[in-house]
């Protein structure tokens, strides 16, 4: 009789910033615990690829929650790994509105940043007021580890608990945009301000104030700002997901790295535990058993994964989720002398074509580039399924035109020329797709739309039992520090099914 290994206890699928998270924990916590990565490094849309000297962020390039009571200050304390090397961006970014105008510096410091917004943008501090005492509400929510949305008794009493007077008051913005705040305080039309707000919000959000969550849009708006703040980690962003991996395997999980699934399997009957097939390294198929799975990928991918075996009505609810944002991404490398004296790190244009840029530049000494040398990274939101549509000619000659209006926007932000740059290549959906396994080069998740954020988002507990959902489409929202809060979030539920409670420090 041949011997069967006993199943595990999770299998989490996807080693993102989310997928790590929630392996890191759930092993913390002694259960046996397997990480499924297709790709050969972790780090998913937070990770690096190297091109001769120069080291790329691959998408994410700056860090929140490493502040003392941050979500990632937390979990490292809970993980028992030292957090990665990492400085506060000040200021957190710099944003040239393309109006001629001086443009406007977001400081850490709170004092700073009311001066700077009373210059940039006169008779708007009743609207930045309110946004301060909603994130302040949201902050004091967040903090207690809520819930969101419940979809069980336990579910629910966390909830609960989590709320307070404040959040109350808070709550009846639940269906407000940011546009919604601006008209409440009489400054509809004060277009620079919008205009500064849909800059801004687009990174966090994939949608301007007229379709971003008040909820939302407050505490991003705040990020910046200490006690809280945003950071640059030092040798790159893949020393986070590094540092996930030391917590991994010092609590005895697995990471089993090219290693891409196929096809999940529920039990027949209860007690039996999931089946989960697959390719690895070499070609050949593997087969997992776990009482529980984990999953980090776009729910999206959820209808093929499971089949006929995923609910109807839940994949009528999936087929219904509105289109994530692709991006266009431009790597390239520079001296220094070229950049601007004192060139902040990360900086926003606005620009036409192909969009509005992010751009994010290496500092000296931290490990994307050698000595007098630096990155740029520029980054533009665009519809990604288009791009899988185009013959290869007319996708190339679409690519070219994208490389030469984010060159051009480059120089008119930076004063850098074609011929000054070491290296340039664009990334497109096509090869985020290729890079990440995200169905169409997704780069985000749903957009903080008031009709999916929060309370109307999607759940981390699923209609079939035993699968979890966590990452950049379940409550919070985007970015390492969403995504983190994500993964807790769920294993916090994981873990109340096997009759342990999951505490961070707070």
């Amino acid at each position: 009789m041949s011997h069967q290994e006993p199943p595990l206890d999770a299998l989490v699928v996807g080693a993102g910033i989310a997928g790590l998270t929630a392996a890191a924990l759930l092993a913390r916590a002694g259960l046996r615990v397997t990480l499924l990565e297709a790709h050969h490094q972790t780090g998913g849309c937070a990770g690096t690829f190297r091109r001769g000297p120069y080291l790329f962020d691959v998408g994410a390039t700056q860090v929140a929650g490493l502040e003392p009571g941050g979500i990632h200050a937390r979990l490292f304390r809970h993980l028992g790994v030292e957090p990665p090397a990492a400085t506060p961006l000040d200021p957190g970014c710099v944003v040239d509105l393309g109006d001629g105008r001086p443009p406007v510096r977001i400081a850490r410091n709170p004092e700073a940043w009311r001066a700077e917004r009373q210059r940039q943008f006169p008779g708007s501090e009743p609207f930045w007021r309110l946004c301060s005492a909603v994130h302040q509400a949201n902050w004091a929510f967040a903090g207690r580890d809520p819930v969101l949305p419940p979809r069980s008794w336990w579910d629910l009493g966390q909830l609960l608990a989590a709320i307070g007077p404040a959040t109350l008051a808070s709550g009846l913005l639940t269906g407000a945009t940011m546009a919604d705040l601006l008209k409440l305080c009489g400054r509809s039309g004060d277009g620079r301000l919008r205009q500064f707000l849909d800059l801004q919000l687009k990174l966090y959000s994939q949608e301007p104030a007229d379709r971003t969550a008040a909820l939302y849009g407050c505490t991003v708006l705040a990020i910046a700002q200490e006690p809280l703040g945003l950071w640059h980690l030092r040798g790159s962003m893949q020393v986070l997901s590094t540092a996930l991996e030391q917590a991994l395997a010092q609590a005895g999980g697995s990471l089993r790295r090219r290693h891409r699934l196929l096809r999940l399997q529920p039990p027949e009957r209860p007690g039996e535990p999931w089946q989960a097939e697959g390719q690895g390294p070499d070609g050949g198929s593997f087969q997992l058993r776990s009482t529980a799975v984990v999953s980090t990928l776009p729910p999206q991918t959820l209808p093929a994964l499971l089949g006929d075996s995923l609910p109807m009505g839940y994949q009528r609810r999936l087929a219904a989720l509105p289109e994530p944002s692709g991006a266009l991404v431009f790597y390239g490398a520079v001296e220094r002398s070229c950049l601007p004296t004192h060139c902040p790190p990360h900086l926003q244009r606005a620009w036409k074509r192909p969009g509005s840029l992010f751009v994010s530049v290496s500092d000296e000494g931290d490990g994307r580039a050698p000595a007098g040398m630096a990155t740029v990274i520029a980054s533009v939101f665009t519809p990604a399924r288009p791009w899988f549509d185009l013959e290869e000619g007319a996708y190339q000659a679409r690519k070219e035109e994208a490389r030469a209006g984010i060159l051009a926007g480059l120089e008119a932000l930076l004063g850098v020329t074609s011929a000054m740059w070491r290296h340039t290549e664009l990334a497109t959906p096509r090869g985020f797709a290729g890079w990440t396994g995200r169905p169409w080069g997704y780069v985000g998740g749903l957009g903080q739309h008031p009709r999916h954020f929060g309370p109307f988002g999607l759940a981390s507990r699923t209609p079939l039992a035993g699968l979890w959902l966590c990452g950049d489409s379940l409550h919070p929202g985007e970015g390492t520090a969403g995504v983190s809060l994500s993964a807790l979030m769920a294993c916090r539920q994981l873990l109340q099914a096997r009759g342990t409670d999951l505490q961070l420090p707070a």
